[in-house]
């Protein structure tokens, strides 16, 4: 085993902004998860959202992203496994594909609760 080296460790940061640009390059869902993610920084910082609201759609966010990140790992493993159809393999991808329908109604819900007495105060 290698000492530490702080060197090594930002270096490492490389494969994360790699996996970062595989993501967004490869998955349309991704694009959407951007345009969503940008709409909602936006409109918090437009409506002046409250610290312990900035931390609840931050979370929200990141569960979307980490979500996805994940359905993407396991369809590119079970791809790269076999491109022929395999009931295991299938059933882990659709059981990721859930993951990612469930963090992003989840991160509406919370979205939701967050903005609505924002919405209330300007109507």
């Amino acid at each position: 085993m290698r000492p530490f080296s702080f060197r090594q460790r930002l270096k490492s940061f490389s494969h994360a902004v790699r996996g970062a640009a595989t993501l967004v390059s490869t998955q349309h869902n991704a694009w959407i998860h951007i345009v969503a993610t940008a709409v909602v920084l936006v409109t918090s910082v437009i409506a002046r959202v409250s610290g312990i609201d900035w931390a609840l759609l931050i979370v929200a966010i990141a569960l979307v992203w980490i979500a996805e990140s994940l359905n993407t790992a396991i369809e590119f493993l079970g791809d790269e496994i076999t491109e022929e159809r395999r009931d295991r393999i299938g059933k882990a991808k659709d059981v990721a594909a859930f993951a990612v329908l469930i963090s992003a109604i989840a991160s509406v819900v919370i979205g939701t609760i967050v903005f609505l007495p924002y919405i209330k105060r300007l109507i």
